[in-house]
């Protein structure tokens, strides 16, 4: 069933009616839906709507809600990404991934070994916030997650390191310890704030291993195997959900 973010203002006796032009677009145009056809709605306050179409017309569609209630598409802890850019199509699947795996933000942190340089990456970062969005339609998501301004990864830790109960760090050729015995020894509880970092391709340096250390943020594995970025990412968060859930 198709699904689309709505305001709860545009909801009225037992009515939702769909007039933002790009929603409107994608509805009747794109996808030439009809009278008689359901969609899945979702508004600010996390409520699901099953509905049915009942009126469309050449400004907006008019649909009869059959059924409402909570959505529990979500995570019940706060999961964030701090992650090196990517070139091209590979950043594209991360944040896709990502918000496919319930986190609240990504935060794109140029590091040393950095494949895109900032202004580059400030240049997409509209790109994928526009990927978050859809990526939040297709897995019915309650929220949009945020791609947030990019900055140095140095900047990132000395501001926003008080933000977060944990900070785990992702080293490919790490053996300080893995990340399922970290967390036994280190569970995550409900509603922590949890930030995941991974680096670049070519993995951090040497002076942002000093910076972990010094901050005492684990350094953890992911199992003997060498990852891309982009699979280390998706690898890592799932592990993390799956360790929670388990």
């Amino acid at each position: 069933m198709p699904h689309f973010f709505v305001k709860s203002g545009n909801i009225q006796d037992s009515k939702v009616k769909i007039n933002d032009i790009e929603n409107y677009r994608h509805i009747a145009r794109a996808l030439r839906a009809r009278v008689g056809e359901n969609l899945l709605l979702i508004d600010e306050n996390q409520i699901q709507y099953e509905t049915t179409i009942s009126e469309i017309n050449n400004s907006e569609i008019i649909c009869e809600i059959k059924k409402q209630y909570k959505s529990q598409r979500d995570l019940d802890f706060n999961l964030y990404l701090a992650q090196s850019p990517l070139r091209s199509d590979a950043q594209l699947t991360v944040m896709e991934k990502a918000t496919e795996l319930g986190v609240r933000a990504v935060y794109p942190v140029i590091t040393d070994n950095c494949a895109v340089k900032i202004d580059v990456a400030n240049s997409k970062r509209e790109k994928w916030q526009k990927v978050m969005y859809e990526a939040s339609k297709q897995c019915e998501r309650a929220k949009v997650p945020t791609c947030k301004q990019i900055t140095k990864l140095q900047d990132l830790i000395i501001s926003k390191k008080d933000d977060f109960d944990k900070i785990i760090v992702f080293g490919e050729r790490s053996t300080e310890i893995s990340l399922k015995k970290y967390l036994s020894q280190n569970p995550i509880k409900k509603g922590q704030n949890i930030l995941v970092v991974i680096g670049p391709e070519g993995g951090f340096s040497e002076t942002e291993f000093k910076i972990f250390k010094e901050n005492n943020f684990p350094i953890v594995s992911l199992g003997d195997l060498i990852l891309k970025a982009e699979t280390a990412v998706v690898a890592a968060l799932g592990d993390i959900i799956y360790e929670y859930q388990g």
